[in-house]
């Protein structure tokens, strides 16, 4: 979507997004058509994208379709996946295909779609301050706005441990970059770091390539005990509901962290279909490629050490999590860190920063993700996909992304929507059930 060069403007704004990812383009499509909230988007991209350079082929969604910007909140929003299927001409072709899950790149191509219908929205504009002064002034390259009320989405931010940040380049990189820097590997040695879908999603095109692209030999180095799946079981899947998100806000901080350690896997773990096209792609070079030293599986380790090898290319030293006595090292060309993501800085809340509360190295949000702090109850700054230590796992996962962004909405318009019913399980003791007799609750 191109924009014009904007000048001063003078404009007013009931909500205005920094940042246009999955979870501010699902708040600004909720919000399209509503005159009564006025409300402009930025994002500094020039154009919508999504981990573009992770969009390895054949890989999929681990959430269901209708976990899409508005579905599960509004099902007859113009916005909808199915909506963005059947503008295409393509509904029936994708009933027919019959896919197990949604392709990653279709998924995307679905939000720039999104994005590109939405004349709230503006790329290549980035937001350089934030200040307050009775309404807040948003302060961007281009021009100042204000807004009686600010909504955060600028994401995350690829994670690399402080052992490979000082080497990054053609030789070692994230695997955010993966489709641009994976080239040439035809006879080097790659390892790749992180036992999540990410690191599995890289290890499997690494050992699915052929011919000259094929690498010498692909190391998969993960902390966990062994390559875990994802656990997508029905019960398992109620705590990616509104009730659950609710009850864990409620919890105590120390039950939060435990609780987000315990069930880590809920959200990232590793499809079983990943896993077992990688089992399968290994028995064929094995036992029919005869090629038993193209593959190490190195799970249950932590790495401790990259240092620059007397041959070339990388040492990398690990320590077993049960054998710590017995050190290890792996000799190799080429480094994947598939280590995760953060949330992206926000540094253009500084004028404001001493007025915002804090939790931890979050930003202190209330029950309808509004960062408290000092200001007015009538001005908010809302925080989307940044605040998983308060909300949970399911904050940074698609599955709540309509429902948090409905919740932003009504609090701007200061309404109440209707609720889903709640989970059937009761997470939280009924009030009064302690003196009730047993049977009677």
């Amino acid at each position: 979507m191109e924009h014009e060069t904007l000048g001063t403007d003078s404009a007013h704004y009931r909500c205005v997004g920094v940042g246009v990812g999955p979870a501010n383009l699902s708040l600004a499509s909720l919000l399209h058509g509503s005159p009564a909230v006025s409300n402009l988007f930025l994002d500094s991209k020039e154009s919508f994208g999504w981990h573009d350079s992770q969009q390895i082929p054949g890989t999929t969604l681990q959430v269901s379709m209708f976990k899409d910007l508005v579905s599960l909140t509004d099902p007859t929003s113009p916005f909808s996946f199915l909506a963005y299927l059947h503008n295409q001409g393509r509904v029936y072709h994708f009933l027919n295909a019959q896919f197990d899950d949604v392709p990653r790149r279709e998924f995307r191509n679905y939000l720039a779609w999104a994005s590109t219908r939405n004349e709230n929205i503006v790329f290549g504009e980035t937001v350089e301050g934030v200040d307050f002064d009775g309404v807040f002034t948003v302060r961007t390259d281009r021009r100042t706005v204000t807004a009686d009320n600010v909504v955060i989405g600028v994401g995350s931010k690829s994670w690399v441990p402080p052992m490979g940040r000082d080497h990054l380049g053609p030789t070692q990189f994230h695997v955010n970059d993966f489709m641009t820097a994976a080239k040439d590997l035809g006879g080097k040695r790659v390892a790749v770091i992180g036992g999540g879908q990410s690191g599995a999603e890289a290890f499997s095109n690494l050992i699915s390539r052929s011919g000259a692209e094929q690498p010498r030999r692909v190391l998969w180095i993960s902390r966990r005990r062994n390559y875990f799946p994802i656990d997508d079981s029905p019960f398992t899947n109620d705590y990616y509901m509104p009730s659950h998100s609710d009850y864990f806000y409620g919890l105590a901080p120390a039950a939060r962290t435990a609780f987000n350690a315990q069930h880590v896997l809920t959200s990232d773990g590793i499809s079983e279909s990943t896993l077992r096209e990688i089992y399968q792609r290994i028995y064929v070079h094995r036992f029919i490629d005869g090629n038993p030293d193209m593959i190490g599986l190195h799970p249950n380790r932590e790495v401790v050490g990259v240092e620059p090898g007397t041959a070339g290319g990388w040492v990398v030293g690990v320590r077993h999590n049960d054998e710590h006595d017995v050190p290890e090292q792996f000799d190799a060309d080429v480094i994947v860190w598939a280590t995760g993501f953060r949330p992206a800085s926000m540094d253009f809340l500084a004028p404001i920063a001493g007025r915002l509360e804090r939790d931890g190295g979050e930003l202190r949000v209330d029950e309808d993700y509004a960062v408290r702090w000092d200001g007015p109850p009538d001005r908010s700054i809302f925080v989307q996909n940044g605040v998983r230590g308060q909300r949970g796992l399911a904050d940074p996962n698609l599955s709540l992304n309509a429902w948090r962004s409905q919740r932003i909405a009504d609090r701007i318009r200061g309404v109440r929507g209707d609720e889903q019913l709640a989970s059937f399980i009761e997470w939280s003791t009924k009030a009064g059930a302690a003196d009730a007799p047993w049977g009677a609750r």
